[in-house]
């Protein structure tokens, strides 16, 4: 195959007989583009030649395939598998799917490699692709760099040997695995949201299986996602799982992300639960039951961790890491922690409860058996225990890709020069600087604040964070926005507290 191209237009003689593939689509730890202008299908089979050509340097060149529910991501599925078998690979096809169904597929079908076309939670136009070849982990920036050097140099190499199975009725074996073993003393009224996304097919059933009462909502597949994008961390989405817990009178409502690995949380009062909360909760009742457990959570978490009574009476001990599900999924499994947490929603779960990936699936299983090993305490009341924070949700001003790390590093360096001359941030001493992934300033009284790049999208990401007061919380938040407004590069945002 010819050496894929950048500057293609659609609707043209080229972009029918040419790759094209964008730099700018090969991510951190994954790869997204926006499909027709970005990437063309010719493209995507230039993408699975090298990626298949990966796949063979590192030996790994059995791969589980699946797709999630778009209009465009089956005949993308087939140009990659195209690019796979052309490379030599043996392809298993498991179908429509979501992201940790395919995750399970390579154990559960003895293979070392996953190729799992998603645009997760990004909305509509939006293609990508999740990779790994060696389970549970995904690819980080050395096999994402390696990989984009093979494709965007033509250097995917043609080799004899491709076979391709379809496996019928992968979902069947996926939802017994997940569900066998679970079983709720009660049935817990639950609403399940999937915002028409992939989970539809999967999140209502499987939460019925292990004895809960599911109020579905929004669980009919419609890739044009007629209301919001399926993301639990999105406004739209939120405010209508709260209206849907108070409407049903539920204990809760648990939502799941277009591709079915991140998991959000509204409470019998129909208020959001951070998942960084959650993980804190999760950790209580696990480190219950295992002694001195370890847990990982991502740089936008909570501080909560390191100052609850519950947590530090059990011996618990939590490593703050880099965002992203390929980060903190390594770190967790070169910890051998019990669990890692991103704030996002992502939970990933080492044996015994989970294999060490993230499933939407397993932390909403997780989460209800919590609720039911609580003596009748609500949500809202578990919630009410922890030591007391005022949090921002995420926040993700636009900037362009080409410039974002650019404005963080600049960020950086301006609170370090503070904190080096002593300066001080609303009337506080800056008492310590995380720079693991962005930068993460913290003052005397614990009031914190996180801009980073956003490893998918063109945007930061914003966080903040008060164990004293909301005011406390608006006013960081007010420092750190002043400081990015001098930016031109910044623009609008997504929401703001």
């Amino acid at each position: 195959m010819m050496k894929p191209r950048s500057d293609l237009k659609p609707n043209t003689f080229d972009n029918e007989n040419t790759p094209l593939v964008t730099a700018n689509g090969f991510r951190e730890y994954d790869a997204r583009w926006l499909f027709g202008k970005e990437l063309n299908l010719l493209g995507v089979q230039a993408l699975g030649l090298g990626l298949g050509t990966y796949f063979r340097e590192v030996g790994a060149t059995k791969v589980v395939t699946g797709h999630d529910y778009r209009s465009y991501s089956l005949s993308i599925k087939q140009a990659l598998t195209l690019g796979l078998l052309n490379a030599g690979c043996e392809v298993l096809d498991i179908g429509l799917a979501t992201t940790p169904a395919c995750y399970y597929a390579q154990f559960a079908l003895d293979a070392p490699a996953v190729a799992m076309v998603t645009a997760s939670h990004n909305e509509n136009g939006w293609t990508g692709v999740k990779m790994g070849a060696n389970k549970p982990l995904t690819f980080g920036p050395d096999e994402i760099t390696r990989l984009k050097e093979i494709v965007l140099g033509g250097h995917g190499e043609t080799r004899p040997g491709g076979r391709y199975q379809f496996v019928e009725n992968f979902r069947e074996q996926y939802m017994a695995a997940v569900t066998n073993g679970h079983k709720l003393s009660r049935p817990i009224k639950v609403v399940a949201a999937c915002g028409n996304g992939t989970s539809s097919a999967f999140a209502p059933e499987a939460l019925r299986r292990i004895g809960a009462e599911v109020i579905p909502m929004d669980t009919e597949l419609d890739y044009t996602f007629p209301k919001y994008n399926p993301n639990p961390e999105d406004l739209h989405m939120l405010h209508a799982m709260a209206d849907a817990v108070r409407a049903h009178k539920a204990e809760l409502c648990l939502g799941f992300d277009g591709d079915g690995d991140r998991c959000g949380v509204v409470d019998d009062r129909g208020e959001e639960i951070f998942a960084d909360k959650v993980g804190v909760l999760l950790a209580r009742d696990l480190s219950s039951r295992i002694p001195n457990a370890q847990f990982v959570v991502d740089v936008k978490s909570t501080a909560i961790y390191t100052i609850d009574p519950v947590l530090k009476k059990n011996g618990v001990r939590t490593d703050y890491w880099k965002t992203g599900h390929s980060y903190i999924k390594r770190r967790t499994a070169e910890l051998k922690a019990v669990a890692g947490f991103e704030k996002s929603g992502h939970y990933f779960f080492n044996p015994p409860v989970g294999r060490g990936y993230d499933d939407a699936l397993v932390a909403a299983i997780a989460v209800l058996e919590m609720l039911d090993r609580a003596g009748g305490k609500k949500m809202s009341e578990l919630e009410a225990t922890l030591p007391k924070t005022w949090s921002s949700p995420t926040m993700a001003p636009f900037c362009p890709d080409d410039a974002k790390y650019k404005v963080v590093d600049a960020i950086t360096k301006e609170y370090e020069g503070l904190k080096a001359r002593g300066e001080k941030v609303l009337g506080q001493s800056i008492a310590s600087i995380v720079t693991v992934n962005g930068v993460r300033v913290t003052l005397d009284d614990g009031t914190w604040c996180l801009a980073r790049a956003s490893s998918n999208k063109p945007s930061l990401v914003v966080v903040v964070e008060s164990p004293t007061s909301e005011t406390a919380m608006r006013a960081i938040f007010k420092d750190l926005d002043g400081r990015l407004s001098k930016h031109p590069e910044v623009g609008a945002y997504d929401q703001k507290i």
